[in-house]
C-alpha cells in the first residue's frame, strides 16, 4: 500500500536519512530526514508556505504579511530575512518551522492514491538542522486525524497480526489498547474484527496505527486461516455471551431512560450517541442472531432492539431530544455543573483548533459546546467566526452571529464578525452599520476603526469623482 504511514514507519525504525517525495495531481511535497527524524520540508501548497504559517500563528503582523513579496531576496530564505530585519525572533521562526513541517506531513495522510518515493541520502543535511520532529508523533496524529479509507481493509484484512514492541504503548488511546488486547498471533485481522463488537472504522485505523508504531507485525497471509476452528469456537462463545446479555437487558429495559439504554450521559454529543447506537446495533440487531433460537429469546431480542432504535431516533433528533428532556426529571445541580464543564472543555479545544486554522475540526467541537449550553453568547460567536471561514456555511454563520448578539448585545466582537461576513458577501451598507455599532460599544476597537475609516475614504473618493465629473460635463456643455 502506497501510504505515508508505511514510509514513516520504515524511515523511523530503520533510522534512515534521505528525502521522501510525495506527488498527487498538482501537489508536490518534499520531506527530509536525518537518522529517522524529520528535519526539513518543502511544499508547493500556498497555505503551507512558511510566510502563511507565521501569519496564521500570529508571529508576523498583517502588515508584514501583506509585504512579504518585498522581502524576497535571491538565495535567501524568507525566515532568515525576517530575522535579519528584526520582524521575528529565532524562537518564533523555529516554532513556525515545526508547525509547518507538521502540517505539510499530516496533510499527506488522507491520500492513498498519491505517488510516494524515498531516496537514501547520507551526510549533507547538517546545515538544515533548524528544527526536528519525532516521527512517531506524526504517525499518531496523522492516522487519528485522517478519515477512514477502505484501502486499509484491503491492506490488513487477510494478515495475521501478532504483538511485537511495547515502546509506544503508553501513548495509545483506550480504543487502540482494546484492539491491541485482542491481537493473538493466530487470527487474521478480519477474524479478530468478526469476533469482536468493535466499530470497523475504528478497528482498522487502530490496527494500522499499531502496525506503523511497530507495536504489532504480521505473519504471512498464508497463515490467515490456520486457526479457523479456534475462531469459530470464539464466535460461538461470543454469540452465547450476547444472548445472555440481551436476555438480561430485556428484563428492565422498559424502566430505563433513553440515555441509560444507549449507555450515554445526558450531556452526550450527537457523535457519542451515534457511536453508542451503532455499537449496540452490532450486538443486538435481530439479524445477527441464529434463526434456531427459541421463540421467547427471539422476542426478547426484538424487544430490546426496538427500545434501542426508539432511543436513538429520539436522541439523534435535536427537536425530539429537547421535547424528551423537558419531560424528564430536571437535571440535578451536579448534572448542570458537569454539562457546563464538558461544554467549556469543548469550547476551549475548539478555540485552540480555530487559532491554528483547523476550522473543520473546530466546527465539530464548537457545535457540541453550543448543543450542551445554549445560553453562552461567546460559544455562538466563535462558532459563527469558524463558519464564516467556510464559504458553504456563510448563511449558518449569519444565524449564529445573530444568536450571539441576542445573548450578548453588548459584544463588539459579534458586530465586527457579522460586519466582516456581510462585507465579504458584498452587503456593504449592512456591514458599515455593524462596524459603527461596534465602535459605539468600544470606540477603540482596532478592526472596527479600520473598517469604518476604509468606508469613509471610499465615500470621499466617490464624492471627489462626482465633483470632477460634474465640472468636466459642465465645461463640455460650454
Amino acid at each position: 500500500m502506497e501510504h505515508i504511514g508505511c514510509y514513516l514507519k520504515d524511515i523511523y525504525f530503520n533510522k534512515k536519512s534521505g528525502r521522501l517525495i510525495f506527488r498527487h495531481q498538482n501537489t508536490q511535497k518534499y520531506l527530509f530526514f536525518q537518522d529517522g527524524s524529520l528535519i526539513f520540508s518543502k511544499t508547493n501548497q500556498r497555505q503551507e508556505l512558511i510566510g502563511e504559517v507565521l501569519f496564521r500563528l500570529g508571529k508576523i503582523s498583517e502588515e508584514v504579511y501583506s509585504r512579504l513579496d518585498e522581502f524576497i531576496e535571491p538565495k535567501q530564505k524568507i525566515g532568515e530575512i525576517l530575522i535579519k530585519k528584526d520582524l521575528i525572533s529565532q524562537e518564533e521562526l523555529y516554532d513556525g518551522l515545526v508547525y509547518q513541517m507538521r502540517e505539510i506531513t499530516l496533510n499527506i495522510f488522507p491520500f492513498f492514491e498519491g505517488e510516494i518515493s524515498f531516496q537514501d541520502i547520507k551526510g549533507f543535511f547538517e546545515h538544515v538542522l533548524e528544527a526536528k520532529i519525532d516521527v512517531p508523533v506524526l504517525i499518531e496524529d496523522g492516522i487519528r486525524r485522517m478519515k477512514f479509507n477502505p484501502s486499509l481493509i484491503e491492506f490488513l484484512e487477510k494478515k495475521v497480526p501478532f504483538p511485537k514492541g511495547k515502546e509506544f504503548f503508553y501513548r495509545l488511546t483506550e480504543e487502540e489498547r482494546d484492539v491491541l488486547g485482542i491481537v493473538n498471533g493466530t487470527s487474521s485481522a478480519e477474524g479478530l474484527l468478526r469476533a469482536s463488537s468493535m466499530i470497523p472504522e475504528i478497528f482498522w485505523k487502530s490496527l494500522y496505527l499499531l502496525y506503523c508504531l511497530d507495536l504489532i507485525d504480521f505473519e504471512g497471509e498464508e497463515k490467515a486461516f490456520v486457526e479457523e476452528r479456534q475462531v469459530k469456537k470464539a464466535a460461538t462463545e461470543e454469540m452465547e455471551k450476547k444472548i445472555d446479555e440481551v436476555v438480561t437487558l430485556s428484563e428492565d429495559i422498559a424502566n430505563k431512560t433513553f440515555y441509560q439504554i444507549l449507555d450515554v450521559s445526558p450531556a452526550a454529543s450527537q457523535t457519542e450517541i451515534k457511536k453508542s447506537y451503532f455499537k449496540m446495533a452490532r450486538k443486538y440487531h435481530p439479524d445477527l442472531f441464529s434463526g434456531e433460537l427459541l421463540s421467547d429469546v427471539k422476542e426478547r431480542i426484538e424487544q430490546v432492539f426496538a427500545h434501542v432504535t426508539k432511543a436513538y431516533e429520539t436522541l439523534s433528533d435535536e427537536g425530539k431530544r429537547q421535547n424528551y428532556d423537558s419531560k424528564m426529571v430536571t437535571y440535578s445541580q451536579e448534572d448542570r455543573k458537569d454539562l457546563a464543564k464538558i461544554a467549556e472543555m469543548k469550547f476551549r479545544q475548539g478555540k485552540t483548533l480555530y487559532d491554528k486554522g483547523m476550522y473543520d475540526d473546530a466546527l465539530i467541537l464548537l457545535g457540541e459546546a453550543v448543543s450542551l449550553i445554549k445560553e453562552k453568547g461567546r460559544y455562538f460567536l466563535l462558532l459563527a467566526l469558524t463558519e464564516s471561514k467556510i464559504p458553504s456555511l456563510h448563511k449558518k454563520a449569519e444565524q449564529d452571529f445573530l444568536k450571539a448578539l441576542k445573548l450578548e448585545a453588548w459584544s463588539p466582537e459579534a458586530y465586527v464578525g457579522l460586519g466582516l461576513l456581510y462585507k465579504q458577501e458584498g452587503l456593504l451598507v449592512k456591514a458599515e452599520k455593524l462596524f459603527k455599532k461596534a465602535l459605539h460599544l468600544d470606540p477603540e476597537h482596532t478592526v472596527a476603526l479600520r473598517e469604518v475609516e476604509a468606508f469613509e475614504k471610499k465615500k470621499k473618493k466617490r464624492g471627489l469623482k462626482e465633483i470632477l465629473s460634474f465640472e468636466l460635463l459642465g465645461k463640455k456643455k460650454k
